[in-house]
């Protein structure tokens, strides 16, 4: 009988292993797909871009183990050279030392804390909570990478955040909306 039950275990093993694979490659696509929409503003050389709102969803959707894993992987792809990063500026490794270099190592810190905050099947305002954590957490890494680029954290959070922050607010609430909804369902088939 301890033989029939082994088989079974190893039998629903796989299609969960599978699952989370496929769910780390999703995270990896989405995350790229949303760094191509992206605009270039005059006064900074930061982009305005969706990628931080889909660190926010893979975070919150695939948790505080799996989200890091898959931003985690999305920056290695970038790293060789594949284009997913935003258009423009430096090739593959380079690109961690720019003036979007924080913001990126920032990525699988803030996809850990959002799923960690946000919890196994959280309700919309502390998928809230858990994505304004995951975007001040971006934030920092990317003023430190722009304070040491410029010797002044002003000059960095003139930058670097103060022009980003409406944009912030409508992307912490389509993650909240969306992780609130998603995120328990999509867990526990992982």
């Amino acid at each position: 009988m301890s033989e029939g039950v082994g088989k079974v275990t190893a039998a629903r093993a796989q299609p969960l292993g599978a699952r989370r694979a496929l769910a780390v490659a999703a995270g990896v696509a989405a995350i790229s797909v949303a760094s191509q929409i992206s605009v270039p503003l005059a006064f900074t050389p930061v982009p305005w871009t969706l990628q931080p709102l889909a660190v926010l969803l893979v975070g919150g959707l695939l948790g505080p183990r799996l989200g890091p894993v898959s931003v985690a992987t999305y920056l290695v792809v970038g790293a060789l050279g594949l284009p997913v990063f935003t258009p423009g500026g430096a090739v593959g490794l380079l690109r961690f030392a720019g003036p979007t270099g924080g913001y990126l190592l920032a990525y699988p810190v803030a996809a850990m804390a959002v799923g960690a905050l946000a919890g196994p099947a959280p309700r919309v305002g502390r998928a809230a909570i858990a994505a304004a954590v995951g975007l001040a957490v971006v934030h920092l890494g990317g003023l430190a990478q722009l304070a040491l680029l410029t010797g002044d954290w002003g000059v960095a959070t003139r930058l670097g955040s103060l022009p980003f922050l409406v944009g912030d607010g409508v992307k912490i609430a389509i993650a909240a909306l969306l992780v609130g909804r998603f995120a328990g369902p999509l867990r526990a088939r992982l």
